[in-house]
C-alpha cells in the first residue's frame, strides 16, 4: 500500500512539474513572440478610434500585418495593464516593429505626425488656398484675421484636424514671435506699434530672400522713414493691384513685369504715391524679417536695386543708385 501511495505521489509530482515546465515553456515561447520583429515590408498607418478595446485593436493590427498573434497581444496587454491605456489616434507602424513596441507606442500615444509647410511671404489668400489644397485637412468656412497675422512655418497636425486648426496655431505663433521681437527692439526707431513692425517686416520679406540682406534692407527703409522719403517699394504696388490674391502661374503675382504706369495706381498701398507705411502688411513675414524690422542694420544707405546675382546693390546717394540701376538694366536686357 505504501508503495502505491509513493508511486502515486511521485506521479503527481511529475505531472505538476511537467505542467509547470509546460507553462514555463509556453510563457517563454509567448514572450519570444511578443518581442519578435514583424514581417511587414512597408510602413502601415492605422487609426485607433476612441473607446476601442484591446480585442478590436488586436484584430485591426493583425488584419494589417502589424502583429501575428492577436491572442498574445491581448494577453500581454492585460498582464502589463496596458490594455486600458491605449490612446486613440492615427499611428504609423514601421517594418520589423515588435508587438511589445506596438503596445508601448499605443500607450504613449505616439501618433503619426502629418506636416504642412507655409513658406514666408505668402498672403492670407495664398495660405488659405494652400491649406485647402491638402487632402488631409478638413475644410471649414472661416474668417481669417488681417493680412500678416499668421507665422510661416512647418506645422504638424493629425488626421481629422482642419484648416482652422492650423490657422489658429499660426496666429498664436505669430503673436509670440512678434511680442518677443518687440521686447528686444532697437531704440529710437520710427516704428511706434507692433502693427507697424509687422507692416515693415512684410515689405522686407517681399524685397529680399537673402538672409544676410534682411537687416540691411530694413535699415534702408528705416532711413527713408526718418527722412520722410517715399518708401518706393514695388511689392506694395503689386499688393495694391492684386489685394494679395495672387494667381501665380510661374510668371509672378501679376503674371507680368511691373510697368511704369502701375506706379501711378492710386492706392494707400502704393508707396510711390503715399509717404510712410501702407495701412496693413502686404504678406505674412517670417521670424527673421520681423527681427530685422525691429533691429535693422545701422548705415547711411537710402537706395537699393537688384544686382543680377540674386542680391542687391546699395547706395547712399541718388547718383550712385542711378549707376547701379543702369548696371541692372544692362544685365536684365542681356547686353
Amino acid at each position: 500500500m505504501k508503495s502505491f501511495f509513493k508511486a502515486l505521489l511521485g506521479g503527481l509530482v511529475l505531472l505538476v512539474t511537467g505542467g509547470i515546465l509546460a507553462m514555463a515553456g509556453g510563457a517563454y515561447w509567448g514572450y519570444k513572440k511578443f518581442i519578435k520583429p514583424n514581417n511587414l515590408k512597408k510602413s502601415v498607418i492605422i487609426t485607433i478610434p476612441r473607446g476601442a478595446n484591446i480585442g478590436g485593436v488586436a484584430d485591426s493590427l493583425y488584419y494589417e500585418g502589424v502583429i501575428d498573434s492577436p491572442l498574445i497581444f491581448k494577453i500581454a496587454g492585460r498582464l502589463t495593464r496596458q490594455d486600458n491605456k491605449i490612446k486613440a489616434g492615427e499611428y504609423e507602424f514601421a517594418p520589423h516593429i515588435s508587438m511589445k513596441e506596438v503596445l508601448d507606442k499605443l500607450e504613449e500615444g505616439k501618433t503619426y505626425s502629418r506636416q504642412i509647410t507655409i513658406r514666408e511671404g505668402l498672403t492670407n489668400y495664398e495660405i488659405l488656398a494652400l491649406l485647402n489644397a491638402s487632402n488631409d485637412l478638413k475644410k471649414t468656412n472661416i474668417d481669417m484675421l488681417g493680412e500678416g497675422r499668421y507665422l510661416p512655418e512647418t506645422y504638424s497636425y493629425s488626421l481629422g484636424e482642419s484648416n482652422a486648426d492650423i490657422l489658429s496655431r499660426m496666429s498664436i505663433a505669430m503673436d509670440k514671435v512678434l511680442d518677443k521681437a518687440w521686447e528686444r527692439r532697437a531704440d529710437n526707431l520710427p516704428i511706434k506699434t507692433k502693427k507697424e513692425a509687422l507692416i515693415l517686416a512684410s515689405i522686407i520679406e517681399k524685397e529680399t530672400a537673402i538672409p544676410s540682406e534682411r537687416k540691411r534692407v530694413a535699415g534702408v527703409f528705416i532711413n527713408r522713414l526718418r527722412k520722410g522719403m517715399l518708401l518706393q517699394t514695388d511689392p506694395t504696388v503689386i499688393y495694391a493691384l492684386t489685394k494679395g490674391k495672387h494667381e501665380n502661374d510661374g510668371q509672378g503675382p501679376l503674371g507680368r513685369r511691373l510697368l511704369k504706369k502701375d506706379l501711378e495706381y492710386d492706392s494707400p498701398y502704393n508707396t510711390y504715391k503715399y509717404a510712410g507705411l501702407p495701412p496693413t502688411p502686404i504678406c505674412n513675414p517670417g521670424k527673421a524679417s520681423i527681427e530685422a524690422a525691429l533691429n535693422p542694420e545701422e548705415h547711411e544707405y537710402i537706395y537699393f536695386v537688384a544686382d543680377g546675382s540674386g542680391g542687391h546693390a546699395f547706395a547712399k546717394t541718388l547718383s550712385e543708385h542711378n549707376a547701379n540701376v543702369a548696371k541692372w538694366r544692362k544685365i536684365r536686357s542681356g547686353r
